[in-house]
Order: structure tokens, then C-alpha cells, then sequence
């Protein structure tokens, strides 16, 4: 059972829907049925990230039009932080939760705990297998991640020496993208991956990690990190260690990324709407308050971006989607 609804009928349920909808207002402030003000807690697995940052950026920005309040709690990476976290705005009876879940270890306990505290919670970008948030609002990974591959394989003729910089294993991007990247691979048996590690999300990690894959493997031409940040330490290793020139690629399209992909740095990213994916959160919130019926999974496409689109960079550079 969530927040109790004043049930009405006639006139009177006629004049309810016009108060939520003046309830909509910037002015009057979101409402709950019974009243309260709509306040969001914003669970960030972590606000170095300018990826988060941007999803962050657009929950409050859609909040403010809306007169809703936001309550952020940046876990900085840390799962059993987050846990701490939620737990705080349960106790402060926020009223709707969107959780973008630190790690994969013990994703679910946040849910679990605000499913008793009959909180909704909209879960973005990773969504835990056990305890799913009632929508999950993300990048359709798999078919992005296997339209960068098709790309790669194109670029290099269908053969190759692959190594690839995994993000935090077992999180729901780094599974798709692994997924639908594994799936360009399987049409493109010339390339081979000599080389795969995790070097969870982190740029400083990607580059130690891509030195020692370029160590032991120095045939390595292509060099694919499964986001923005790894794909510029793999850049970096690769400048480094000199010889051939090799094919790297990246995924998210924050600004470092589409900067890098705009100078050459990077070959090609995938260009994640988070914008969307925030105004959509926090939408998807209010139709759950409203008890409005939400699906269960709402995927968007991302967009590949190469280093000869460069209006197509600087357009997203002005204006991310």
C-alpha cells in the first residue's frame, strides 16, 4: 500500500483533478492526494561521475518547474553508504525514491527497505535483478553497445586485436554493454579479445590497467573502454607506450567524452541521453503517486558519435539530449 488517495466522484472528483493539476504548478507546488508536498530523495551512485552528475542536473532542473522539492545524497561509490542513505530518507518520509544504485552488491537492500516503508522507488541506469525499482529507467545498453561494435569491426575490417576495460562487474550497464558488444563480436570472428579487465568505471584505474594490457599484449589495435572515463586512460597508455596506431572507443557521450571524441582523443562514444533519462525520472515518479500505470522498463536509445561528426559533437556540447 502506498500514500493513501482520497477517493472522490461527480463534481467533487472533477474539482480534485483540477487541483492536481494546479498541484502541477511551479507556483502551488507538486502534492501529494493527501496534501503534502511532493518531495524526491535522489539517490547518486556517485557525483564525480559527470555522467550522474547530468541525470542529477536534470531531476532538479524538472523538479523546480514542477515545485518539488529534492533531497541528493552523492554515496561517492560506496554501496553500504548508499544503504545509510536511503535509510535517511525513509526516516524523513520522502516521497518517492530515484535510486541509481552505487555497485551490484546488495543493490536490493535500498528497495527492499523502501518497499516496506511503502516508498516507490525509480530506479536509473543500474536496477537490481532481485528487487527491481517499479520502472527502470536507462539506456537500451545491449543494442547501443552492439551498434559500437558493428562500427569498430567496420573501421578495422573485421579483424583485430581487442582489449576491453570492463566497468563494475556484475552492474546492469556493464552486463549489457558486454552483451550487446559480445553480439557485434560473434559476426566479426577476425577480431579477437586478447585481453579484459574491470577497472570499475575509473579513468586513473583504465590507464595502469591499459599499460598493463599493452604490456603484455603489444598487438593490441583496438581498445574499447565500456565508458567515457577508461576509454581516456586506455588513450592515454596507448600515447604512451607509442607504436601503432590503435582504434579506441568509449560509451557514455558525457562532455569529457564527446570533447574527446570532438579532438581525435577517442575514435567514437555512445551518446546517453541523461537529460531525458532525469526529466523522465522524475515524471515517472509523480504518474507513480498518481497512480498512474508505469512500465516496468523504460529503455532509450543512445547515438553513436565518431570523430568526423564534429557538428553533431558541438551540437551536444551545447545542448546535451
Amino acid at each position: 500500500m502506498k500514500t493513501p488517495r482520497v477517493i472522490a466522484t461527480g463534481v467533487v472528483a472533477a474539482l480534485a483533478l483540477g487541483a492536481a493539476a494546479c498541484g502541477r504548478g511551479e507556483d502551488a507546488g507538486a502534492k501529494t492526494a493527501d496534501g503534502k508536498p511532493v518531495t524526491i530523495g535522489l539517490a547518486v551512485a556517485n557525483l564525480q561521475a559527470d555522467f550522474f552528475n547530468q541525470i542529477k542536473q536534470s531531476v532538479e532542473a524538472e523538479a523546480k518547474k514542477k515545485g518539488i522539492k529534492v533531497i541528493v545524497s552523492d554515496a561517492r561509490g560506496d554501496a553500504a553508504t548508499q544503504v545509510n542513505q536511503i535509510q535517511d530518507f525513509i526516516s524523513r518520509q520522502v516521497s518517492a525514491i530515484i535510486y541509481i544504485p552505487a555497485g551490484a552488491t546488495a543493490a536490493g537492500v535500498p528497495v527492499k527497505a523502501a518497499n516496506r516503508a511503502h516508498i516507490p522507488v525509480v530506479t536509473v541506469d543500474r536496477n537490481p535483478p532481485d528487487v527491481p525499482g517499479e520502472s527502470f529507467i536507462a539506456t537500451d545498453s545491449v543494442a547501443a553497445a552492439k551498434t559500437l561494435g558493428e562500427w569498430v569491426s567496420k573501421q578495422k575490417g573485421g579483424k583485430g586485436q581487442l582489449a576491453i576495460l570492463q566497468g563494475q562487474i556484475g552492474t546492469t550497464p556493464q552486463v549489457d554493454r558486454q552483451k550487446g558488444f559480445g553480439q557485434a563480436l560473434a559476426e566479426s570472428p577476425g577480431i579477437k579479445v586478447v585481453s579484459q579487465q574491470s577497472a570499475d568505471w575509473a579513468q586513473d584505474k583504465a590507464y595502469s590497467v591499459a599499460q598493463d594490457m599493452l604490456q603484455a599484449h603489444p598487438g593490441i589495435d583496438i581498445m574499447w573502454g565500456q565508458a567515457d572515463a577508461m576509454a581516456l586512460g586506455a588513450a592515454q597508455a596507448a600515447k604512451g607506450a607509442g607504436g601503432k596506431k590503435r582504434l579506441i572507443v568509449g560509451f557514455d557521450g558525457d562532455f569529457a567524452g564527446i570533447k574527446a571524441v570532438r579532438k581525435g582523443t577517442i575514435d567514437a562514444t555512445m551518446v546517453q541521453q541523461t537529460q531525458k533519462m532525469g526529466r523522465m525520472a522524475v515524471d515517472t515518479a509523480l504518474d507513480i503517486l498518481d497512480k498512474k500505470k508505469v512500465p516496468a522498463m523504460q529503455l532509450q536509445p543512445a547515438y553513436l558519435l565518431t570523430k568526423d561528426d564534429t557538428a553533431k559533437a558541438d551540437q551536444y556540447l551545447k545542448s546535451h539530449p
